[in-house]
């Protein structure tokens, strides 16, 4: 049950699961990238690539260790070849339907000693162990990663309500290894960043609403006022509306009220302007 060998897998190429890829490569583990297809796989190794080109024109990394860090970088489309791996992480689309399907395939193909962790942000981690054999659940952690995945040491650790103990501390330990910051969080939807977070989203999108104020003074307020690196909206536009939206509705069907999104996000998302990669967003079409 414990996490000890530096073979890690990563299921889902897309903008959190190659950065996840990127920063085990990083540091020193040998990684399978695993997608649908090979079209998804080569989008992901770009990502990968770009990423690391910025990071060595930055002084971030040496050239050295970029290119080692690609070397350390397989990909596949067969769930199979995670047969020797010692962690596997789930990146996959954050609906509770794709995610239990990924991991009910990664129970059968992974080994017993594996530890397989999510990166879901916001569905309860028991809830998701529920759908994997009973002796798997000992081996099952959530492990919330933040985007940018290379640039944002925070990890949020969540263990579910059978996650061996000692499968707890060893993913904290692999976390700092990897460079990351782990905080250990209770097994509850949204966990504890997420709530804080899109609390505040929603109450940006009302402010917009509302006409007290617009998008790019709304981020100028929270970058300058506040201290924050990124405002909401570039934020939003970073990770999609659409997954904003879609984070929300779980929030909103676990606490109610509060969490409710506002009308002005839905229709946004409806018109496709929720941003993303080669989408309008908020700071860069009507708002």
């Amino acid at each position: 049950m414990m996490v000890e060998g530096k073979k890690a897998g990563v299921v889902g190429a897309g903008l959190m699961g190659a950065e996840i890829a990127l920063v085990f490569a990083l540091g020193g583990y040998e990684v399978i990238l695993h997608d649908r297809d090979a079209a998804a796989l080569d989008r992901g190794i770009k990502r990968i690539e770009a990423v690391l080109h910025k990071g060595v024109e930055r002084g971030n990394y040496a050239r050295e260790q970029a290119d080692a860090a690609m070397g350390h970088i397989r990909t596949t489309t067969d769930l199979a070849d995670f047969g020797a791996c010692d962690l596997v992480t789930e990146a996959v689309f954050e609906a509770i339907e794709v995610k239990t399907a990924v991991l009910q395939a990664l129970d059968a193909a992974c080994a017993e000693h594996c530890v397989i962790a999510s990166n879901t942000s916001t569905i309860p981690i028991s809830t998701l162990a529920g759908t994997l054999a009973e002796a798997r659940r000992a081996c099952f952690i959530g492990t919330h990663y933040f985007s940018p995945v290379s640039r944002m040491p925070l990890v949020e650790v969540i263990p579910g309500f059978d996650t061996d103990r000692r499968v707890i501390a060893s993913t904290i330990e692999l976390m700092r290894d990897i460079g990351k910051t782990p905080i250990v969080i209770k097994d509850v939807a949204g966990f504890a960043v997420n709530r804080m977070l899109h609390a505040m989203m929603i109450e940006a999108v009302r402010l917009v609403e509302e006409g007290v104020a617009s998008p790019e003074d709304l981020d100028t307020a929270c970058r300058l006022g506040l201290g924050h690196p990124i405002g909401p909206f570039a934020l939003m536009d970073l990770v999609s509306a659409d997954l904003c939206l879609q984070v929300q509705s779980i929030l909103q069907e676990a606490y109610g009220e509060r969490f409710r999104p506002p009308a002005l996000l839905k229709q946004r998302v409806a018109a496709g302007l929720g941003g993303g990669r080669g989408r309008r967003g908020w700071l860069s079409g009507a708002s």
